[in-house]
């Protein structure tokens, strides 16, 4: 369980949480032709630059484990995170377990994947939780990490 957070946690900063599931503590090596070369650090650091910039907190959190992702879902309620990107990499198409801990703590979230889900293996086609999502965002390798993150910097600044 890797988590990254912004040197800055002044309370009146709105929190993000990006949670990242099973393998992608492998990328940059991992099947760099769906997934891109850069590793999961690479893409914390720019998250965590770009929400700094944004005046956000952000934690990133990633597990092998659905049990550990579940965990950190329920205690995000506890620590007032506003918003989740979540990209839960093979729980997308397996884990009602994940889908319910994301339904029962009601945190708005974004789904992310790297990869073109809908260009790959038909059993990646089926998400569960896509319906549940404020959006998803697919296929542009770590720049669905950006875009969310941007769009969720967005969100926050109207409210």
């Amino acid at each position: 369980m890797k988590k990254q957070k912004t040197t800055s946690t002044t309370a009146e900063r709105p929190r993000i949480l990006v949670v990242h599931g099973p393998n992608l503590n492998l990328l940059g090596t991992r099947e760099p032709e769906h997934y891109g070369r850069l590793s999961l650090s690479d893409i914390n650091l720019a998250l965590v630059r770009m929400a700094d910039s944004g005046g956000v907190e952000l934690e990133t959190f990633q597990s092998n484990h659905e049990g550990a992702l579940i965990e950190r879902i329920h205690a995000a309620r506890e620590q007032d995170v506003r918003a989740i990107i979540i990209n839960p990499a093979a729980y997308t198409h397996t884990s009602v377990g994940l889908r319910d801990a994301l339904a029962a703590v009601s945190i708005p979230f974004v789904e992310v994947h790297l990869s073109n889900v809908h260009a790959r293996e038909p059993f990646r086609h089926h998400s569960y939780f896509s319906d549940l999502a404020i959006g998803v965002i697919s296929g542009l390798e770590h720049e669905s990490y950006l875009l969310a993150l941007e769009y969720l910097l967005n969100k926050l600044n109207v409210e």
